[in-house]
């Protein structure tokens, strides 16, 4: 795509997910390309140590609208969203797991609902994940939006489709991706939920667990609920 840039940014970070990209990618091209829109998929590589990130060197030998970020080592999921917020080039960015979780098909429906929102995030109400992911998720989302008054059903979903002003001036901390639609709504713009499908894991080893999803997520929320408190919105200057 030399000389302009593409519509869409597909912002998806791996890690160690070398069974998953080549079908992944195969799925992404046919649902992006039957939008009739220009587009970008961006792999953030968090530092794998599997061939991750070879199966993707070989795609974009295939695929011009493939690019790769590589971390030397693995820095977790906020920052990989952050190098690919900073990275992307599209005017309505999209982020992805690459676990295949995620439907791609879901895309174009979300797109859809920029017409109302700034911000769409998905909502897996069917979700194919062991009791214990399920419980934890659960808990985690009742905590969260208690704490924070939000609304959200589902903010652990990574399909998400934004508007680029949305990140353009976003801070993220470790941990923070859990709390995008909040951080989002601080900043003045619009959230929507939509309904979208979610999948059975064939390939490769979930990234989280109770310890890493709840505790570490809980101490993350106090924070958010500090910035909340204390946040300072914009007032119009009188003359």
């Amino acid at each position: 795509m030399p000389g302009s840039s593409p519509e869409l940014s597909i912002i998806i970070p791996a890690y160690n997910e070398s069974g998953n990209i080549r079908p992944l990618v195969r799925e992404l091209m046919y649902v992006l390309e039957d939008t009739g829109k220009t587009f970008e998929v961006l792999f953030i590589d968090d530092g794998s140590s599997d061939d991750t990130v070879e199966q993707i060197e070989l795609y974009r030998k295939e695929y011009p609208q493939i690019r790769l970020i590589r971390f030397e080592s693995n820095k977790g999921q906020t920052a990989a969203m952050a190098a690919g917020f900073k990275h992307a080039l599209g005017a309505v960015l999209i982020t992805c797991d690459a676990d295949r979780q995620n439907n791609p098909r879901d895309i174009p429906r979300m797109l859809e609902g920029l017409s109302q929102y700034d911000m769409v995030c998905g909502w897996r109400k069917v979700r194919w994940d062991s009791i214990s992911k399920k419980i934890s998720s659960r808990i985690a989302n009742a905590v969260r939006n208690t704490l924070t008054s939000e609304s959200i059903k589902d903010t652990g979903c990574t399909l998400k489709v934004f508007k680029r002003a949305c990140v353009q001036n976003l801070k993220l901390y470790n941990g923070f991706h859990r709390f995008l639609p909040t951080l989002i709504k601080m900043e003045g713009f619009t959230v929507g939920e939509i309904e979208v499908s979610h999948r059975p894991r064939l390939s490769g080893k979930s990234k989280y667990g109770i310890g890493n999803r709840m505790f570490k997520g809980l101490a993350d929320l106090f924070v958010v609920r500090w910035m909340i408190k204390h946040h300072i919105k914009s007032q119009p200057v009188s003359k």
